[in-house]
């Protein structure tokens, strides 16, 4: 942990040293914890902490654990990363302060009703698939300019561009590209960086780095 006292500490200092070296500020850099297949024990040290920022997978896992860590930590934000169904809009617009995988008109369609059904208004990144693979959800690069004005027009707030690079491929070549495709459509937002690249990601651009095994080590 080279003189980090815990991982949460380790990756701040890690935070820290990308931004020195890419003249960046670490405060601009919004650390989500994924707490995904996490329980309310594992998730409870990095509470302690202070840490305050969560993101979980699936709308169902986070409704069954976040309400009582919530009320124990008022302030705490969550947000939703994985792959969203239509059919969870509803409820995902109840439970999440930020999405980050926007990324189809049924989907759009389906939170804009949602959220005029809430009065309420949460802030989703879209999901590009810099990839372009078959098997990964994500807004083709090609489709993204249409996809946004569709997205703005239903007045959801667009918080920026998430990816998720193929794996096991050097990423920063995906990382400069969904920085580039911001910068062309007018978005600072980049969700981008998870435990193994997440360094790299912040010397690219990223304002939203998510970390899990980094945090909470590996899964058992």
């Amino acid at each position: 942990m080279e003189n980090a006292a815990t991982p949460l500490e380790h990756v701040r200092a890690e935070i820290a040293k990308a931004c020195k070296a890419s003249r960046r500020e670490p405060g601009d850099i919004a650390l989500i914890a994924v707490s995904k297949t996490r329980s309310a024990e594992e998730i409870a040290p990095l509470l302690e902490q202070g840490h305050r920022l969560f993101g979980e997978n699936r709308v169902q896992e986070a409704q069954d654990k976040w309400p009582a860590l919530i009320e124990r930590y008022p302030d705490t934000q969550l947000h939703l990363i994985g792959q969203l169904q239509s059919n969870k809009a509803d409820d995902a617009v109840a439970l999440f302060d930020c999405i980050h995988a926007l990324d189809r008109p049924s989907l759009l369609k389906a939170l804009a009703k949602a959220m005029d059904k809430a009065d309420k208004r949460v802030p989703c990144f879209v999901q590009v698939n810099v990839g372009e693979e078959d098997q990964k959800g994500g807004c083709l690069p090609k489709d993204l300019p249409a996809f946004l004005a569709q997205v703005r027009d239903a007045d959801i707030p667009v918080a920026g561009l998430m990816c998720i690079p193929p794996f096991e491929i050097e990423p920063a070549p995906f990382f400069a590209f969904l920085a580039k495709l911001a910068a062309d459509n007018g978005l600072s937002g980049l969700s981008m960086g998870m435990s193994g690249d997440y360094p790299t990601a912040i010397m690219l651009g990223a304002t939203h780095i998510r970390v899990g095994t980094a945090l909470f080590g590996a899964r058992g």
